[in-house]
């Protein structure tokens, strides 16, 4: 076997362990919780489903939603990330570091305080015009002056906004306090109380912007060898940056609308998938999904533990995981494999 091939078999026998992992994560959350629920009555809510089994009402209508959420938010949030560091060539590039959670939630936040707006469908929308608007606000900030965009400048300029909307967002809430308490939860980022049906209208964006992440892979890898050598290839480097940013926009706008700012998925999930699989964006792009699944459905596994009977937002457990990883990576001067070459 050629070392290349090996290679291969390598990364797709770990692709499929993570699968194998995902699905047992998946499986934990559905039956793990303040309620004991065994894993035969899991198996037998859906085979044999019982609307008088309160066990059996609670997995379907509470746990199966919540690890449904959790899994698709984790997995876009992580493959935004990759294409973000990417794109920007910047190992802290991520959809909460750089605004783009913060201009979702505040456009979000803006639409219920003072406009008649309730739906999934309409929520979705203005996510995704938060969400582009917060990330052309930091590109175009990020690449003032003669140097161009750079990435410390990017970061700062990401860290402006997201403080910025932030303040905006809490101006937002004293201004209108009906709802308090439900919108400060999601805020932290939450996908308890979700049910089956709230995924529908945010899905098609979801699949399409995967699908278009998977397309966009070998073109990335082109990309990333530097722009003169991907035009000098004949790539159209402003078509693939655009398709890039819109990919990014509905995968990000899609997750908090349904579920809030949940943050630095995006951050920690691309750095491991190219610590696993090296800088070919063919592989990072899968492998962020699914570790990204897992680490949410098992972040959200641990939050309602920690307090219980209540529980922590989701957001609160994977910020707990992520600040320290921010400050390792920050520590070392912008440097990570694959992202600056």
């Amino acid at each position: 076997m050629s070392p290349l091939l090996h290679q291969t078999s390598l990364k797709a026998s770990g692709l499929v362990f993570g699968i194998l992992i995902l699905v047992i994560s998946f499986i934990l959350s559905i039956v793990l919780g303040t309620t004991k629920i065994s894993f035969l009555t899991a198996i037998e809510s859906f085979i044999h489903y019982d609307m008088s089994s309160d066990e059996h009402v609670i997995i379907q209508t509470t746990r199966l939603p919540r690890a449904l959420f959790a899994a698709m938010i984790g997995g876009n949030l992580a493959v935004a990330g990759a294409l973000m560091q990417a794109l920007t060539r910047n190992p802290l590039a991520s959809p909460s570091i750089f605004g783009i959670n913060s201009g979702a939630v505040f456009f979000v936040v803006m639409a219920l305080a003072f406009l008649p707006v309730s739906s999934l469908d309409q929520l979705v929308w203005v996510a995704f015009f938060g969400a582009g608007i917060a990330a052309l606000t930091v590109y175009y900030l990020g690449s003032l002056g003669r140097d161009g965009m750079t990435p410390i400048k990017i970061v700062l300029a990401g860290a402006a906004m997201t403080a910025l909307f932030t303040s905006f967002t809490q101006g937002m809430l004293v201004v209108n306090e009906t709802g308090l308490q439900n919108v400060l939860f999601w805020l932290a980022g939450s996908v308890a109380g979700k049910s089956a049906e709230g995924l529908i209208p945010v899905l098609p964006y979801m699949i399409f912007a995967g699908i278009a992440a998977l397309v966009l892979a070998q073109p990335v890898n082109i990309l990333s060898s530097g722009e003169d050598i991907a035009k000098g290839l004949g790539q159209r480097t402003g078509l693939v940056k655009i398709s890039i940013a819109v990919t990014v926009i509905l995968l990000a706008g899609s997750s908090v609308a349904v579920a809030g700012s949940i943050g630095f998925v995006g951050l920690v999930i691309p750095h491991i998938a190219r610590f696993l699989v090296g800088v070919d964006y063919r592989w990072i792009i899968p492998y962020s999904a699914v570790l990204g699944a897992i680490l949410l459905l098992l972040a959200d596994i641990v939050a309602r533990f920690v307090i219980m009977p209540g529980e922590l937002p989701i957001g609160v457990m994977t910020a707990l995981i992520g600040v320290p990883f921010f400050i390792y990576i920050a520590r070392k001067g912008f440097r990570s494999k694959g992202v600056s070459q």
